[in-house]
């Protein structure tokens, strides 16, 4: 009886299925963070650049800190 020629792809070596894993994994979320970015393109930058003087002060809980650059003095 004869057999049909059949594909038998390369087995991959023990040592190297981890990269390929890697490297699959890492195509893939490439790939889908490209087609996220084509569907829903992020909203083009203010025209207007916003400047530290127009947010409103923030309050401080606690002591505020203070390296210690002198070890021997606590």
């Amino acid at each position: 009886m004869a057999t049909l020629p059949v594909f038998c792809p390369m087995r991959i070596p023990e040592e190297n299925r981890n990269i390929v894993l890697l490297a699959t994994v890492t195509l893939l979320t490439a790939l889908v963070a490209g087609v996220v970015s084509i569907i829903d393109p992020s909203p083009p930058a203010a025209s207007e650049p916003a400047y530290v003087t127009e947010h409103a002060a923030v309050r401080t809980v606690g002591a505020p800190f203070a390296p210690n650059v002198n070890p021997r003095e606590r």
